[in-house]
Parts: C-alpha cells; structure tokens; sequence
C-alpha cells in the first residue's frame, strides 16, 4: 500500500513538472522568445600534444569524416571511401555547413579528432536529405587535417581585392576561388566556379550592387 502510495505521489510530480515545462514553452512562443537550440555533443578522441592554432570562425578547414545514423549505425558517407575520396575544404560560421559542425568543431587542432552527436534541428530536420530520413540524430567522426585562414580574414581579403578599391567584384571573387583550387590540386572549373561566385554574392552583397564592400565582408565576419 505504501508503495502504490508513493507511485501515485511520484506520478503527479512528474506530471506536474511535464506540464509546467509545457506551459513554460507555450509562454515563450507566444511571447516570441527562441526556444533554447540544442547542443551537439562533443568528445575528443585524440588531441595532438603541440597546438599552434585552434579553429574560429572564419577559418577554412580541411577534414576527413565518416557520418552515421545514430538509430542504427549505418554509414550515409565517409569522405575516405566514398565518391572521390579526397578530404573536404570548407569554412567554418558561414553556413557552408550543417549548424552542428560549425558549433562543433570550433577551437579545434590541426590532427585532433572528435566524435559529434548532431540533433536533427542542427543537422537536416525534418526534411532529410538523400540516405538521410527526416528527424534524425547524426554522428560524426571528423579528423582535422589542416586549419588555413579563410575568407573572412582581412588578409584573405587583401588577396583578392587586386584593385586595392576596398571592395570585391564577381571577377576577383572568381579568380580567387580558382587560384584555391588549384593551389590544392584541383582542376580549374569555370562553371562551376561562376555558380560559387554567385552563391557568395547572393549571400554577401547586401546592397546588391554588385559588389562586396570591405564593410560587409567585415560586418559578416564580426557577425559570425
């Protein structure tokens, strides 16, 4: 009798604490206040001895990695066996990527490895995309093969003003892009660099002008 006692006491409590969570989250919706995003969780699983630099926001990074489905453990892609095995360049805060790895792999070491357990609202929500089903929590093993400085540095932005009028046109984004991709081995690829180009400007170039100023290159970056 006590024990029954004591479910029932501990059933109302859970109760009650279920539904003022769900009245504290009604209360924030309304208001139009953001719900809390969730975390990616993070472990280290090797961490080089000698650290010169650490990821930011800006950097360009180049990573080898391996995705799963946390339900069942099936791979969806690993950039070592998979289409052209090559590792895989991106910048870092910028959107380039899902939210989980830019929150994910910040503060990062040239060689360190982590294991990221990204929730569906940082990686492809409800939507999915290709092998990956909707509402579904990824895990990464991600190796960091190299850290260099992005487009968001103010040297980076220095090389590819190359008219020194402190803005960018599509032509010296253009050539920057391909000068990147030669510099690390692949071949020069005019469509494909023009689609870039005007991804980046339909991104970057706020006043639509047809320029990106230092002052929304700057803007972003301190935005990130």
């Amino acid at each position: 009798m006590f024990i029954e006692k004591k479910n029932s006491v501990c059933h109302v409590y859970v109760c009650v604490v279920a539904y003022e969570q769900l009245c504290s989250s009604l209360l924030l919706y309304v208001s139009g206040a953001k719900l809390p995003e969730p975390e990616v969780k993070i472990e280290v699983l090797h961490k080089p001895f000698i650290c010169h630099r650490k990821t930011k926001f800006g950097d360009m990074l180049l990573i080898h990695y391996e995705g799963f489905l946390e339900s069942n453990g099936t791979m969806f892609h690993s950039s070592r066996t998979l289409g052209d095995k090559h590792p895989v360049w991106f910048t870092l805060g910028i959107k380039e990527v899902i939210k989980g790895w830019d929150k994910g792999l910040q503060g990062m070491c040239t060689g360190e490895k982590r294991k990221l357990t990204v929730p569906p609202a940082l990686a492809y929500g409800k939507e999915g995309k290709g092998k990956i089903p909707p509402e579904s929590t990824l895990i990464f093993d991600i190796e960091l093969m190299e850290i260099r400085n992005g487009p968001r540095s103010h040297e980076s932005f220095q090389e590819m003003d190359l008219n020194d009028d402190w803005k960018l046109s599509k032509l010296e984004v253009k050539e920057y892009l391909k000068k990147e991709f030669e510099r690390h081995g692949y071949s020069p690829n005019d469509t494909q660099h023009e689609v870039m180009v005007e991804d980046i400007f339909k991104k970057e170039d706020e006043d639509s002008d047809g320029y990106i100023s230092a002052r929304e290159f700057t803007y972003k970056h301190d935005e990130l």
